[in-house]
């Protein structure tokens, strides 16, 4: 058997205690039918010393959860790693970068389609007042630039004052209706690659009244036989623009009014993979990663 490290949250970080061992679980099954072992070491172990992972042939840090909240000694950890030159997939480097949504201008300057995207050092009322003029819409949503899981991200309404912005640097996007809607194009659709192969598609929708997504508040998560028409057109474009040497990746998009297809994000650090819905259980990862292994 292979071993392999995993990257887990900080054992101090009560918020993720009683998930990351299930998703840990998952993982571990699929990787153990290509004879590879999981090691579990908390990537905050690792900041300023990588030596105790580059003895391993791969690092994966697939569950390094809470390092929007520590945003700072993250990028000095992903630093140290590139430079220590640790075997890590997705390559240090990415997962750094990855960790701030400002990519997705980067990656709109590339031609790649994401919603209109106003981009702010502090978000203040009047950045919030005059995003709905700019994009002609009367809900709109802000986000920290770095963040997770929705975290600290506001859905404001024309005329509602704003409460619990996010500190520092954040964004504001038009709200895309159809997150909410019950159609068969509704909701948020994303698309899982392992080793640049399409691997299987998720639909995740709300529930009523409610715009995230995510399991936390409810989100209901749904199989796809196959992307929808002109999903994997967006998402091949946006693979290609990132240019990288990915092991994985999930594209996340939604549905504009206009019809098209816009990203929302490019999750190339700890997605969840929804490996309940891969039809194969995870097979495709799991040889992804034997072929770095052998690479």
């Amino acid at each position: 058997m292979t071993r392999i490290a995993v990257l887990t949250p900080d054992p101090s970080d009560a918020s993720y205690a009683g998930q990351w061992p299930g998703v840990l679980q998952r993982l571990s099954s699929a990787l153990a039918a290509a004879d590879v072992t999981v090691e579990p070491t908390p990537w905050t172990d690792h900041i300023e010393d990588a030596s105790g992972l580059t003895g391993y042939p791969l690092v994966l840090p697939l569950i390094v959860w809470g390092y929007h909240r520590d945003h700072q000694r993250w990028i000095q950890a992903c630093r140290i790693w590139e430079a220590a030159g640790v075997r890590m997939r997705n390559p240090a480097a990415v997962i750094g970068w990855n960790s701030d949504k400002s990519y997705l201008g980067r990656l709109a300057d590339k031609g790649v389609a994401v919603p209109d995207t106003i981009w702010v050092d502090g978000v203040t009322q009047t950045d919030v007042d005059a995003a709905f003029d700019r994009f002609g819409t009367d809900v709109v949503v802000v986000k920290p630039r770095v963040s997770g899981g929705a975290w600290k991200t506001l859905r404001l309404t024309r005329g509602e004052t704003m409460e619990g912005a996010p500190e520092g640097p954040a964004m504001i996007q038009p709200y895309l209706p159809s997150i909410e809607s019950q159609d068969e194009l509704g909701g948020e659709t994303s698309l899982l690659f392992f080793g640049g192969k399409l691997s299987h598609v998720v639909n995740k929708r709300p529930v009523s009244g409610e715009f995230r997504i995510q399991v936390q508040f409810g989100g209901q998560y749904v199989a796809l036989p196959e992307p929808p028409e002109g999903a994997l057109a967006l998402a091949e474009a946006t693979l290609a623009a990132i240019g990288e040497d990915l092991l994985y990746a999930r594209i996340d998009m939604a549905r504009a009014p206009d019809g098209g297809w816009r990203l929302m994000e490019a999750e190339l650090i700890e997605p969840d993979f929804y490996l309940g819905s891969a039809p194969d259980g995870g097979r495709k990862f799991a040889e992804a990663v034997r072929a770095v292994l052998e690479a």
